[in-house]
């Protein structure tokens, strides 16, 4: 029995991809990257954007049609609207919610396909995964041997008028601090070199349990000692923050501990006031920035990332230039620029989306250069200088050569470098540098 999971959207659909392998696997299916060899199809989706789920139709198109030559069963899950879920129910043999993922196996055998699996497995044998009444306790089966994604937080309370998440993962939900620290550590035993707190907003972490849970700062100082006390290098990352609730303690832990990378990814959406207020973002600029300053005085050498949206509804010339001149303060190491796109569930999907595709792609453009310009900069000033990097693939594009990413998670290629060290720290000096990537040579 063969499984083919297709994983679309953000890397908490990929840490949700790695547990519904784990229940899987444990009832004899083995993965595989071919659909064309699968019994059993799934993806894990995302409604928080149009592109994500226009796939989810072509893919199940394609695999309906399979169903005339052989038994398949299919499946969708991850981050998915009301109204999409009930067009998938039409679509897929099973939709279920990532809570649900513990009953799985019992969904396998009810769906009404007759499989290998049901056949193998009578209901009365199937076990619920040890009665879990929560999807986190299912252990991952990671997909590398080097990078690991461990959620702490699902869901969101800040309804930003732009956004699906708050309907599509519920409201915010913090995981125990306890078995957090539980996964990390056997991470760090593994010998894992990079970690990624997952969550929608995670410095959230712990408000929805006061006095219960830890806060997000102190949760990375827990996870610093764990650091501090293994003698290992690795190094933890987080995403997405949201700049309401960054503070500076969480700043100051980053700051303690060697393994806390320095790195932060913090989504700024506009530079301009009224734009932030039409998205309900909760933050303004001067609040935005305070937080800039207090990372450029704990963390110099930290790189800033951030999200931005362009053609949101009602946009003005002059309030894209607010963003850009935002953009220009800050010099943001990476910024992910997003068209805007009205999503079913969100507030502004009652809005006229009265930009154009034209001015979006504009828009767009207007700011990858800035971008472009400010990260070139930082990139510059790199050249000559000798940088630890984590070697993450052979290059696909040039023969000899591997990708690696500094600390700040810039990319770095390396040419003439064996390609047994993937999954290993090295220094590279930095030789030259483009607007966004940099290469470099094994010191």
């Amino acid at each position: 029995m063969k499984c083919c999971v297709v994983t679309l959207g953000c890397q908490m659909n990929q840490s949700d991809s790695e547990r519904i392998r784990s229940v899987i696997e444990k009832y004899g299916y083995q993965m595989t990257d071919s659909e064309e060899e699968a019994d059993l199809i799934g993806i894990v989706a995302c409604s928080v954007r149009q592109k994500a789920i226009d796939k989810v139709y072509s893919k199940i198109s394609k695999w309906n049609k399979w169903k005339n030559d052989r038994p398949l069963i299919t499946f969708v899950s991850g981050c998915i609207l009301p109204a999409d879920e009930v067009k998938f129910l039409k679509l897929f043999d099973l939709v279920f919610r990532m809570n649900e993922l513990p009953d799985l196996p019992k969904m396998l055998q009810e769906c009404g396909v007759t499989t290998e699996f049901s056949v193998r497995h009578p209901l009365n044998e199937i076990e619920r995964e040890d009665e879990r009444t929560d999807f986190w306790q299912v252990d991952p089966t990671y997909s590398s041997d080097f990078e690991a994604f461990v959620p702490i937080q699902n869901g969101c309370d800040k309804f930003c008028s732009f956004c699906a998440v708050p309907y599509t993962r519920g409201r915010e939900v913090s995981r125990s601090s306890a078995d957090i620290l539980a996964e990390v550590g056997k991470l760090i035993d593994r010998g894992v070199k990079s970690i990624t707190l997952l969550g929608q907003n995670v410095n959230s972490y712990g408000l929805d349990k006061k006095g219960e849970e830890l806060s997000f700062a102190e949760l990375l100082r827990r996870i610093g000692e764990l650091g501090r006390a293994s003698g290992k290098a690795f190094w933890v990352y987080f995403t997405s923050p949201h700049p309401r609730d960054m503070t500076r303690d969480v700043i100051e832990a980053i700051a303690d501990y060697d393994c806390l990378a320095k790195q932060i990814h913090l989504p700024v959406q506009s530079g301009d006031e009224k734009l932030l207020r039409k998205m309900n973002r909760n933050h303004n600029v001067e609040d935005y920035m305070k937080i800039v300053d207090d990372i450029r005085e704990l963390l110099p050498t930290a790189t800033i990332f951030t999200d931005i949206i362009v053609g949101f509804t009602g946009e003005t010339d002059e309030q894209l230039e607010n963003t850009a001149q935002l953009m220009l303060d800050v010099k943001f190491n990476m910024a992910y620029i997003a068209k805007y796109s009205p999503r079913v569930g969100a507030r502004s999907a009652r809005w006229e989306d009265d930009i154009t595709p034209k001015q979006k792609s504009e828009r767009l453009a207007r700011l990858t250069e800035v971008l472009k310009r400010t990260s070139f900069e930082h990139n510059e000033s790199m050249i000559g200088r000798s940088f630890k990097v984590l070697v993450e693939r052979v290059d696909p594009r040039k023969a000899g050569a591997l990708q690696a990413r500094t600390e700040g998670k810039l990319p770095v290629r390396i040419a003439d470098a064996p390609e047994d060290l993937v999954g290993t720290f090295q220094t590279v000096k930095i030789t030259s540098a483009s607007e966004l990537s940099l290469t470099g040579k094994l010191v």
